[in-house]
């Protein structure tokens, strides 16, 4: 390594904004969805065919990375955080990374609660 430079850990905490992205932008069933508010004209260009958040959270492998769930967030329900999660768990499981990555639920909204990702 060369002179003066500092070998790093990093990792990633995602704090309020891991979800199903597809139902986000594209739902026109589900009151969380971008299509009811001012969001719809984020651009997304071809989002739901390409990645999501998990594949997001793939490229921090093998880094440490943590979900910080608030139950009452208010951006998608549990269950899209879940199971968005699950595929990222899948991929750490499988790598034998399974200690690198966690999802914390707090009874919160959507705030940064720190506790268990900052430990």
């Amino acid at each position: 390594m060369p002179h003066g430079f500092v070998r790093a850990s990093y990792l990633s905490i995602c704090s309020g904004d891991f979800n199903d992205s597809t139902g986000k932008v594209a739902s026109t069933d589900s009151d969380y969805s971008f299509m009811f508010t001012i969001e719809c004209e984020f651009t997304y260009f071809n989002m739901s065919n390409t990645f999501n958040c998990a594949e997001l959270a793939y490229l921090m492998v093998p880094r440490p990375f943590i979900v910080d769930r608030g139950h009452h967030e208010g951006l998608a329900p549990d269950e899209w955080v879940a199971v968005e999660y699950a595929m990222v768990r899948w991929v750490y499981d499988n790598l034998g990374l399974s200690d690198r990555t966690a999802i914390e639920f707090f009874n919160g909204g959507h705030t940064i609660n720190g506790e268990g990702t900052f430990d």
